[in-house]
Order: structure tokens, then C-alpha cells, then sequence
């Protein structure tokens, strides 16, 4: 084993210790919520939840797992990542793909025009009104209309220009089409890279609020994103609610429950795709 000298190893524990408190930093804002959610009324409004949870009571969840609205957005939100992450990756993953060949006729010009819309957009209001005109107030128009995110067909499409091509010939003399190249070979070897856009493409499908809010028309539609904003601004309606019960939990603490209880799919599925990210934005973003 290597033996550090002074001048490393000083910078080792200064590395650690830092890369902990960090650490502390980003964890301590969850543990709260969560002890926050199951913490008695009285505790939490004398101000003595600071990390670990006081009075324990799970009312605020009860109240939460009786809120049907509650779980019919969670349901949509469910909805609008699985399938607007499936078609953005379909998007993402076949544009890539095709862009990534120098045989592409146009295909300057199309990288260009993909690029442009990084820099430049029509603004709010006219991309409101084209909306509006498309008829995107409904599920599946949600799915659809932000199907495509020029920034991760661009990781894709660099990623597949790292691949040799000598590959894709090899194939090509073995009698393989277009499609059976891309399943066979290019998707196989780009797992890191499609790992990673497809966590973006997921976080920002789950974290949709504000097009959500503007254009779908029925509040059954709506995302979990959408309801936990109008819920929180109602919360002094929430008290009228639930107002002259002997309660045991506090109206914040249903507030945190909700968070919990939206978070919670993104903490089982990030570890699965975290070991692919690092690797994938690096290799993605090597070539231009």
C-alpha cells in the first residue's frame, strides 16, 4: 500500500471532511421533513424538532392516505414520468442516433437547428399560444409536446460518435439494418449515457409544475407537483378543515408527509442510475 506523504495526506482529511459536511448538508433538510411529518403538534410548534422526531404520531399520514385528490395527482405524476420518459427517450435515443451520421444528408444543418434551440426561444407567450393552439390540455398532449430536450439528444448524439465505427461496419457486412444496429450495438454500449439522460428525462417529467398548471383544463389531470402548490397555499383553508379536532400533529406536518410521500419513488430509483451518471455526462460531453 502507498504511504502518503505529508502534503497529501493533509489534503485527504481536508477532502473528507469536506465531502462529510457537504454530505450533512444535503441529508439534514430530509431527515427534518421526515421527522417533521410524524412529530407532535405541540413539540413542533415550541420549536424542539431540530433532527430527530418528538412526540411521535402518524395522524398527518392518516389524514395524507385519506386524501383521495392526493393520490389521484400522485397516480397522473406516476403517469406523465413513465410514459413521457419512455417517448423522450424513444426521441432522444432515434434523433441521436441519426444525427451521430456523417452520411446524414443536412445533417449540419439539422445539428444546427437543434442547437438554436438552446440559444433562442419564441418567449413565453407565443409558446403558451402554439400550445393553446395544438391543443395540449390533456395527458397524453402533456406527454407528447415536451416529448424532445435538444440538451439530451446532444449527450446521445456525442455519445454515439465515440463508438468506433469499425463496429457498425462489421455489422453492416454481416447483412444488420439500420435498427438492428442501433438495438444491437449502439444502445448495449451507451447504457451509461442513456442512464444518464433518461435520469434527467425522468426528474424532469416528475418535477413538472408550471406548463402542467397552465394548460391542462381538468383538475384530474393535474400532477402531484401541481396539487402540492395549491395545497400549500390553502393551508389556512386545510386548518378550516380539520379545524376544532383535538389534533395531535400539526397543519405543517401534512405538509412535510406530502413531501415525503413525493420523494419517495425518486429515492428508490436514483441509487439504481446514480453509478451510470457520472460516467455519462463525462463521456457525453467529450466530443462536440
Amino acid at each position: 500500500m502507498k504511504r502518503l506523504d505529508k502534503s497529501e495526506l493533509i489534503f485527504t482529511v481536508i477532502a473528507h471532511i469536506l465531502v462529510g459536511v457537504f454530505a450533512i448538508m444535503a441529508i439534514y433538510p430530509f431527515i427534518y421533513t421526515v421527522s417533521a411529518s410524524i412529530s407532535g403538534r405541540i413539540a413542533f410548534e415550541r420549536g424542539e424538532v431540530f433532527l430527530l422526531p418528538k412526540e411521535i404520531t402518524f395522524g398527518a399520514y392518516q389524514y395524507i392516505f385519506n386524501d383521495k385528490t392526493f393520490w389521484i395527482t400522485y397516480t397522473n405524476t406516476l403517469f406523465y414520468t413513465f410514459y413521457g420518459t419512455l417517448y423522450s427517450m424513444f426521441i432522444a435515443i432515434t434523433g441521436a442516433y441519426a444525427l451521430s451520421k456523417k452520411r446524414l444528408m443536412f445533417r449540419r444543418q439539422l445539428n444546427f437547428l437543434l442547437v438554436f434551440t438552446m440559444w433562442f426561444s419564441a418567449g413565453m407567450i407565443p409558446t403558451y399560444i402554439n400550445y393553446v393552439e395544438m391543443g395540449v390540455n390533456n395527458r397524453w398532449g402533456i406527454v407528447v409536446a415536451f416529448g424532445v430536450q435538444a440538451f439530451n439528444v446532444i449527450l446521445l448524439r456525442n455519445y454515439f460518435e465515440s463508438i468506433p465505427s469499425e463496429i457498425e461496419e462489421a455489422a453492416t457486412m454481416d447483412g444488420a439494418s439500420e435498427f438492428n444496429i442501433l438495438k444491437t450495438i449502439y444502445i448495449p454500449m451507451s447504457k451509461a449515457s442513456i442512464a444518464t439522460v433518461t435520469l434527467f428525462s425522468g426528474l424532469g417529467r416528475w418535477n413538472g409544475f408550471f406548463w402542467s398548471r397552465i394548460l391542462l383544463n381538468d383538475t384530474n389531470d393535474v400532477p402531484l407537483q401541481v396539487y402540492l402548490r395549491t395545497k400549500f397555499e390553502m393551508l389556512e383553508q386545510i386548518s378550516d378543515e380539520i379545524g376544532g379536532l383535538a389534533l395531535n400533529y400539526s397543519i405543517e406536518a401534512i405538509i412535510y408527509g406530502m413531501l415525503v410521500c413525493s420523494i419517495i419513488p425518486i429515492i428508490i430509483i436514483y441509487p439504481y442510475l446514480q453509478k451510470y451518471f457520472v460516467k455519462g455526462v463525462n463521456v457525453g460531453g467529450v466530443k462536440g
